[in-house]
């Protein structure tokens, strides 16, 4: 197994990305974990600054072994690599150049699957040593729609609060409006 490095979490997001583009405005947030974009991902973190663990690993296919009972929440999406520089990244500090690229196929379609734990141990708040644990599996696929291997709660909620689907009347999470902030932070920049 490849070894975990720590990844900083500004706001509660982290990126796989192609060349660092961070297309926001095209977001699909809807299963609050993986966030597809038009090019790349981010991915949801319980914490909303601090460091989380991660591993990354990109296959020639899809994996064959099952799916390991330690993970809390699994979720499957495609990734555009436009430039084939798909890589793990902090949005403060850059590429996470100690975990590999994420598309040796180049330029296409990936799925990218998303492993975590840990993501309601500390949500929103501030984790200066590592509570989350997250696996980032790809390989190349033809673009298809999200899978939800693994649920939880949180996952559930996301779902739930997606456009197009009844709302509740209950105020929405904290977590929407710092997805919203950062929304706007990226669209100004």
């Amino acid at each position: 197994m490849d070894t975990a490095h720590d990844v900083y979490i500004p706001e509660g997001t982290f990126g796989v990305l192609d060349a660092g583009e961070i297309p926001v405005q095209t977001a699909d947030w809807s299963n609050g974990l993986a966030v597809p974009m038009i090019q790349g991902a981010l991915v949801v973190t319980g914490i909303h600054t601090g460091m989380v663990r991660a591993t990354a690993t990109a296959l020639a296919g899809p994996p064959t072994a099952p799916t390991d009972a330690c993970w809390e929440e699994i979720v499957e999406v495609s990734v555009h690599a436009t430039t084939g520089l798909l890589r793990v990244e902090s949005l403060e500090h850059g590429p996470v150049e100690t975990l590999p690229p994420l598309s040796p196929a180049g330029q296409g379609w990936y799925r990218l699957r998303v492993h975590a734990r840990g993501r309601s141990v500390l949500p929103d708040k501030v984790s200066t040593e590592p509570v989350e644990d997250y696996l980032l599996v790809t390989w190349p696929a033809p673009r298809s729609g999200a899978d939800i291997i693994r649920g939880s709660d949180r996952i559930g909620h996301a779902l739930a609060h997606a456009p197009g689907m009844p709302q509740p009347q209950t105020p929405a999470p904290a977590r929407s409006a710092e997805q919203e902030t950062l929304r706007r932070r990226l669209l100004r920049e």
